[in-house]
């Protein structure tokens, strides 16, 4: 037993040293993917509550403020405040409210709007009553406010980690409430608990928990039966032969498998055990290769069918020489949720949309190409492009158990005359290039989300178009493309590209600002779909 001492004694000393630098790397690898995982949480978090409230800031007349405080327009008012509570239950937030801030200091504000929604965190918050004031929970919200109201920022955010009473930790966005001039009237808030943060990360620490430590048994009892048949057994054979053959100075059986070069032999048995070991890894490679180019293939298909859903042959319409149309999509993955479509109606009158589905890959895709098959269908039908979304958005809201939504905005030009009648429902404001000008942005009234809510009723709103007037429309893939230091590209930049060459045809215009973008995310990551459409109006 003594002669087995050296042997059992290092091959427990390499199985241990195996498993603790294990442990050390999982802990490292773990406390890393933990920190990059719940910042990831955070972000995409904060940017959702911002998304919110952006949205809800649709639901709001800014220019009845005043009324409402004085208690005129209430049928408005009730109507908008249903609205309100309605969106506060849909999105599973706690509050949605309205205030108008005292500007000598900020430090005070009025109530307009109030949604509770104490089902959501357990909370015991009171509606405030239109009219009712108090001031700035602190300093910091003053100072949100200001910022707000002074146009410094678009949003702000606070997250109130502490629970205080029955108020739960959660994260409040801050939106400006604006008029039709674009003055700040008022501040929207959301706030939504962030117990999903802490729900989301505790299935990841159990998770890794239990890989590591399941990691570290299977390396223990691999490396215990790999190190004892490759060095330990060759090693112990060879010293009891060395110390036989000295003991007793006598030839016995050979080794066996050991060649009489002790290093050769143990290198050969390593060999031999590395090439089975390499067998089984290739034919599992291969199993898992094998099913990895099935699903590229699948996702490669579906992109070819996405691709052939939309209007992808250009010149559009070779034949019409009072107009020129062109237009892009690129998804952020293989499938994307952005969509855009144009088609005559009838000879004289075209139709163009271009949507933006909420989330991103199959499910979006999905989505996309139904509401384009609606929008499309529904438009061969007649009607305004009002009539047209109001259709869809209950259809949709009819069949919309996954909750999903779109931005669309839908316009039908009539060509002879240049007479463009448009419907937005929460898209990005379109670009107009009027002849011999420069591209500007056109800021239209915007409804509410295609499937967000149902019984939207969608307005028109009518353009003239002259020859040589350009119209440019996107999705936000285009402003919110980031750089590595997760700089947005922005609208003044793309309103730049668009002027780099404004007398262009609408191919070279949607090609400089994809120069552009390209120009400033550089390396960076594609984390959205990028989708242009551009219309020039030409002389018969």
């Amino acid at each position: 037993m003594k002669d087995r001492k050296p042997g059992s004694s290092m091959a427990f000393r390499l199985i241990g040293s195996i498993v603790l630098l294990l442990a050390v790397f999982g802990i490292v690898v773990s406390s890393l993917g933990f920190l990059i995982f719940t910042n990831s949480i955070v972000e995409e978090y904060t940017g959702s509550t911002y998304r919110m409230a952006d949205t809800a800031t649709a639901l709001v007349n800014g220019n009845h403020l005043d009324a409402y405080l004085a208690g005129e327009e209430t049928a408005e008012y009730e109507q908008t405040r249903g609205w309100l509570d309605s969106y506060c239950r849909s999105m599973g937030v706690s509050l949605i409210y309205v205030i108008r801030v005292d500007r000598n200091d900020y430090g005070s504000f009025v109530s307009v709007f109030n949604a509770v929604n104490n089902s959501v965190d357990n909370t015991a918050y009171t509606e405030w009553e239109c009219g009712y004031r108090r001031n700035a929970t602190n300093k910091e919200y003053s100072a949100k406010y200001r910022a707000l109201y002074e146009k410094e920022s678009v949003h702000e955010t606070i997250f109130r980690r502490s629970t205080t009473g029955a108020i739960h930790p959660h994260i409040t966005s801050m939106v400006p409430v604006r008029n039709d001039a674009g003055e700040v009237e008022a501040i929207l808030c959301i706030q939504r608990p962030i117990r999903e943060i802490d729900d989301a990360r505790r299935p990841y620490l159990i998770t890794v928990g239990i890989i590591t430590v399941l990691m570290a048994a299977a390396a223990a009892l691999l490396a215990a039966l790999y190190l004892r048949k490759q060095f330990v057994r060759p090693i112990r054979r060879i010293s009891d032969e060395a110390t036989r053959f000295a003991r007793e100075n006598t030839l016995a059986e050979p080794l066996g498998q050991i060649s009489r070069y002790s290093e050769i032999s143990s290198l050969a048995g390593s060999i031999d055990t590395m090439e089975k070991d390499m067998v089984k890894y290739i034919d599992n490679l291969t199993t898992i290769t094998a099913d990895k180019e099935r699903i590229v293939t699948e996702l490669n298909l579906a992109r070819t069918i996405q691709a052939n859903s939309i209007p992808n042959v250009f010149p559009a319409f070779p034949d019409r020489k009072d107009l020129d149309i062109f237009a892009s999509m690129t998804p952020a993955r293989q499938v994307g949720g952005d969509f855009y479509n144009f088609f005559f109606v009838d000879s004289d009158h075209l139709a163009m949309v271009i949507g933006d589905v909420s989330g991103k890959g199959i499910p979006a895709a999905l989505f996309m190409m139904v509401t384009n098959i609606l929008i499309s269908d529904r438009t061969m039908m007649g009607g305004t492009p009002g009539e047209i979304l109001t259709f869809v958005n209950q259809s949709i809201c009819e069949h919309n158990k996954a909750e999903m939504f779109v931005t669309v905005w839908l316009g039908i030009l009539e060509v002879s005359t240049g007479k463009l009648t448009a419907s937005n429902a929460g898209h990005e404001y379109p670009v107009l290039l009027r002849a011999g000008g420069c591209f500007e942005l056109l800021k239209d009234k915007h409804g509410f989300v295609v499937g967000g809510m149902d019984g939207i009723v969608y307005k028109d709103y009518e353009l003239r178009l002259q020859p040589g007037d350009k119209l440019f429309v996107y999705t936000d893939g285009v402003p919110e493309a980031s750089d590595a230091d997760h700089r947005l590209f922005g609208t003044e930049r793309m309103i730049s590209a668009l002027n780099t060459d404004p007398a262009a045809s609408p191919e070279q215009i949607l090609g400089n600002v994809r120069a552009a973008v390209d120009h400033f995310v550089k390396d960076a990551e594609q984390f959205d779909d990028l989708t242009m459409l551009c219309v020039e109006l030409k002389e018969n």
